[in-house]
């Protein structure tokens, strides 16, 4: 396929502009000539119901690929199908290319972290990490590089209703007599102990769900991009193609309705919550519950996330900063040697400890 692709010229030096977290609008990396991106719409969800379904067609081969020419050097390159914007492969000119979705990214939260600022974090999160090998905390000073990308979620409003049949349990207390031995003595004591009476429970709770924020790729750890909520997602501004411009970003490769099976896992703690709430008591059992699900509506997102990976012992560790709060999730290796080395010196600290107090 041959997509369209847009460019961001500097309007002082013909360069590529460049979108900067710190200034919150495109830059160009050499004369600093900065371009506004006008946007002063209002975020708005969609009607669930709705959503166009049989064209957003998740199944596109994986071996299609977007054909484009680099409009600064001309050379010709290949995107992935799924890629919304990226940088020329001879001269790193940011390209961003149109959707190939349906259901288009609508909103999206823009960097406001930046490249340096990231790195600062995820060095001073690497660097607390105890047991670690040195060459991680090391890692960004071998002049390596954080990557930003823009990842799909998709949002979900529900209103819900949940009907729900269970058992209360009540704590109430009993005196019972013990035998005790003290001194190789027995005797017997009254104690009091807790028993637990249950009585059956059913009800009806409602509650009503706002920005349910559900990871939307296939193509990442998702797991990892879960870690990094909660997303703020007040900040959402209408999506412009501007705020992609020097960043890899792609559109969604879960659909739809497949991410709102797992928005109401998310939904259904609340409604749980809820639920204990209203059987009171000491305890609660949920035997059955049913939900309906209504007034739902939906918003295609983009947010912003700085990754790196780490390859230690064979094994490759992959990290993510989400790039609107600057929070740092990923899983840490471990330096058996450094490990070791504690373990020796605790030990040859008590050897050493009963060596002397043996003296005296």
């Amino acid at each position: 396929m041959t997509p369209n692709a847009v460019y961001f010229p500097c309007p002082s030096c013909g360069a590529s502009q460049l979108y900067s977290p710190n200034e919150g609008a495109l830059e160009c990396p050499f004369c600093q000539t900065q371009s506004t991106i006008e946007n002063e719409g209002e975020v708005h969800s969609f009607d669930f119901q709705r959503a166009p379904r049989n064209e957003d067609n998740e199944s596109v081969d994986p071996s299609v690929k977007k054909e484009l020419s680099c409009k600064k050097c001309g050379v010709g390159m290949s995107f992935e199908a799924y890629q919304l914007s990226s940088h020329c492969t001879h001269c790193a000119t940011p390209i961003v290319t149109e959707p190939i979705k349906a259901i288009e990214p609508d909103s999206i939260i823009p960097f406001s972290i930046g490249q340096k600022r990231a790195s600062e974090l995820f060095r001073n999160w690497a660097g607390s990490r105890w047991f670690a090998p040195s060459a991680f905390a090391k890692y960004l000073d071998e002049g390596k590089k954080l990557e930003g990308y823009y990842f799909p979620h998709w949002n979900y409003d529900s209103d819900t209703t949940t009907s729900y049949s269970g058992q209360r349990g009540d704590y109430y207390y009993v005196t019972v007599t013990k035998t005790v031995v003290e001194n190789g003595q027995s005797r017997d004591v009254q104690t009091q102990e807790r028993r637990t009476e249950w009585s059956y429970a059913s009800g009806t709770v409602s509650a009503d769900f706002k920005d349910v924020v559900v990871t939307a790729t296939k193509l990442y750890n998702r797991s990892l991009l879960d870690s990094l909520g909660p997303w703020s997602t007040g900040s959402l501004k209408l999506f412009k193609e501007g705020y992609l411009s020097g960043f890899e970003s792609q559109e969604h490769t879960i659909d739809i309705d497949s991410c709102f099976e797992n928005a109401k896992n998310i939904m259904g703690f609340t409604i749980d919550q809820k639920i204990r709430a209203d059987i009171g008591g000491d305890e609660q059992r949920i035997d059955g519950k049913d939900t309906r699900y209504y007034n739902i509506a939906y918003k295609s997102t983009l947010y912003p996330v700085w990754t790196a990976s780490f390859k230690w012992n064979g094994k490759l560790y992959e990290y993510a900063i989400n790039g609107a709060t600057g929070k740092v999730v990923g899983e840490r290796p471990y330096s058996y040697f450094k490990i070791a080395a504690l373990v020796i010196g605790i030990i040859l600290a008590i050897a050493a400890i009963s060596y002397f107090s043996n003296q005296h």
